[in-house]
């Protein structure tokens, strides 16, 4: 990952809907089954599911997993209060998420602990918790998620300034054929400071998968009314002409759209791994059946125009 010393799967397993979409039953089998085939990176968040796909991951450490065969990342100073969103990146707030994340992760360290979002508190407040963490071996590796590039440049040049302090090893943001302006400045960010890239949703928060299509399915997170509000930007026109053109390239590759979209992802400058959402035991194994896989690069440069042009790290 990066120029650090950890060492993470090629996919990682995003575990936003365990807890609700995806109950304790289908989660296990999901992380069983991404184990079994190899995965080790496993990303969570004190906010998923209220705590649920923390408390998910630590009985199946004890019942079905072994400890050493995850890399298990988390996320903090991020949650819902009172119904609304809210990001507290305080000291206080931070070391509190944490020790609520190991707790519910039945471990005494995570191996790789991530700020959530950039918050109001200062940035110095927010990453001397991170060094406290660090420090005392509740985490091995400290990332950033949902940084703007400005943001992952100074969080990664005050960790690097200063002997001692945990460096930032990593950075988490959205990416995806419907997703491309971390090529702007979040990704050259990451590759000026030697740190490794985790694109989560990079099926464009499902809608690169195709389903949407000819309208929104019930059950699938556009129809459902807490996710909603999550898919509905990638259902207007441009997005939708990018879905026509993975599924013009799934035809002519005989794959899916969505393994293309994965792969697009996959193999981009820059990345480390993508974190993946399957609810189902079938979009699983249809992603991890990418393993061997590449596009050609006739299509990756097809779909880099229709979806934006070029990318400039190719």
């Amino acid at each position: 990952m990066g120029d650090s010393g950890l060492q993470v799967s090629r996919l990682g397993l995003g575990t936003l809907t365990f807890g609700r979409d995806v109950q304790p039953r289908e989660a296990r089998t999901l992380l069983c089954r991404f184990v079994e085939a190899g995965g080790s990176l496993v990303d969570t968040a004190a906010a998923y599911g209220n705590g649920d796909a923390e408390r998910i991951i630590g009985r199946l450490i004890h019942t079905d997993l072994t400890r050493d065969d995850l890399v298990i990342a988390t996320k903090s100073g991020f949650g819902v209060r009172d119904g609304k969103r809210v990001v507290d990146t305080s000291r206080t707030a931070l070391l509190d998420d944490l020790a609520g994340s190991l707790r519910r992760l039945h471990t005494d360290h995570v191996d790789l602990w991530q700020l959530h979002a950039w918050g109001s508190a200062p940035l110095d407040e927010s990453l001397a918790a991170v060094d406290h963490a660090v420090a005392a071996g509740m985490a091995r590796y400290a990332g950033v998620c949902n940084f703007v590039g400005w943001q992952t440049a100074q969080a990664a040049t005050w960790q690097a300034a200063f002997p001692g302090r945990a460096p930032i090893v990593s950075s988490q943001v959205e990416y995806s054929l419907l997703a491309r302006r971390a090529e702007v400045e979040v990704i050259p960010a990451v590759r000026a400071f030697g740190m490794g890239l985790f694109p989560w949703s990079p099926l464009g928060r499902g809608v690169l998968a195709g389903r949407y299509r000819t309208g929104i399915p019930r059950d699938s997170r556009g129809g459902q009314q807490h996710f909603a509000w999550f898919v509905e930007p990638y259902l207007e026109a441009r997005s939708k002409s990018v879905v026509e053109a993975v599924a013009t390239a799934a035809s002519g590759l005989d794959l899916s759209c969505a393994q293309v979209a994965l792969l697009w992802v996959r193999d981009a400058p820059g990345v480390t791994a993508p974190l993946i959402g399957p609810r189902t035991s079938e979009q699983l194994e249809q992603l991890l059946q990418t393993e061997e896989i590449t596009l050609p690069t006739e299509i990756i440069s097809a779909l880099d125009d229709v979806s934006g042009g070029p990318n400039a790290g190719r």
